[in-house]
């Protein structure tokens, strides 16, 4: 599978008032989110919808992938 689900993950961490913090190791970026408080790695290349909701869940978000 061919799929990427790193360019919608990071559009909906943005409508939820989530924010790019900084660069991380490798491919990865720090995000901070306002609902849990926490910094999160977000990699660039993202194929797993499984990875894409762990993500979701560490902002405090509901699963969407």
């Amino acid at each position: 599978m061919g799929n990427n689900f790193a360019p919608e993950l990071k559009r909906l961490l943005t409508a939820a008032g989530c924010r790019f913090e900084r660069q991380g190791k490798g491919d990865h970026e720090i995000w901070y989110s306002p609902h849990t408080g926490l910094r999160f790695p977000v990699d660039s290349k993202i194929k797993s919808r499984h990875t894409a909701n762990a993500v979701l869940k560490q902002a405090g978000l509901a699963k969407h992938f």
